[in-house]
């Protein structure tokens, strides 16, 4: 097991890789949302790599200083593209959205709680870990993982809808499968991309209770579809609901 989790420290054993082999929080999402989808390359997109960035400017620079970027004032100019094919990517930042995140991680590092929290001696980051959840393997990797707990970092658009978005965002599932791998509680520092406003988000019993719910909902569809003995072919999935 230690060989396996020191393969999944390489984002592409995790993503692609040995990784493949267990299921993750992203697949919740979509065995529950939309199971035609799983297994799928998810293909980059501004969201993807502004989180990346932003995760990679405060745990892990060395990568961030490699994130190639375009000084252009929109990804429709000629000179965005020509970058794009001449580095070989599909999608690339914009140095005016490089600038505003370095601003965004500033504004975490400056706050004293949040700067001691997760720069605590001892604390690591980007920790993978396996384990068996409700008789499925599952992987996560942590953001920081303390002693006596995780942190995870999150960007938001507004930081006072946080409580409800986090569930649609099924950061409950994330929060249940974490702790469970973990085996410590997880909380959620959270910095508004608008305002720049932070905030510490713990989760109750009964959040995490709503990600068990969701983990195991997802494993039924999971085996429905693709476990060793599956009832049903994908292709036959529809969605079945009463409109209230």
């Amino acid at each position: 097991m230690q060989e396996i989790i020191n393969k999944l420290k390489d984002d592409a054993e995790y993503y692609s890789g040995v990784g493949r082999n267990y299921l993750s929080n992203s697949d919740v999402g979509t065995l529950l949302n939309n199971p035609q989808d799983f297994g799928k390359p998810r293909e980059d997109n501004k969201t993807f790599m502004d989180g990346r960035y932003f995760h990679q400017l405060m745990i892990e620079p060395d990568k961030a200083a490699l994130t190639p970027y375009v000084d252009v004032s929109t990804r429709t100019t000629k000179e965005y593209k020509s970058f794009c094919e001449s580095v070989n990517i599909p999608f690339a930042m914009l140095k005016k959205e490089q600038e505003e995140i370095q601003k965004l991680v500033s504004l975490m590092k400056g706050n004293i709680q949040f700067y001691d929290d997760i720069y605590k001696d001892g604390n690591e980051f980007e920790v993978p870990a396996v384990g068996e959840i409700q008789g499925m393997v599952w992987k996560g990797k942590a953001d920081i993982v303390g002693k006596d707990f995780i942190i995870d970092l999150k960007t938001t658009s507004d930081i006072h809808k946080f409580k409800w978005s986090a569930k649609s965002y099924n950061y409950d599932s994330q929060c249940y499968i974490y702790q469970q791998l973990f085996g410590r509680p997880l909380a959620f520092y959270v910095i508004d991309k608008s305002s720049g406003q932070l905030g510490i988000f713990r989760p109750t019993e009964s959040f995490i209770k709503g990600g068990e719910s969701k983990v195991a909902r997802a494993i039924e569809v999971y085996n429905r579809f693709f476990g060793p003995n599956p009832q049903d072919d994908i292709a036959n999935y529809y969605i079945d609901e009463q409109l209230d």
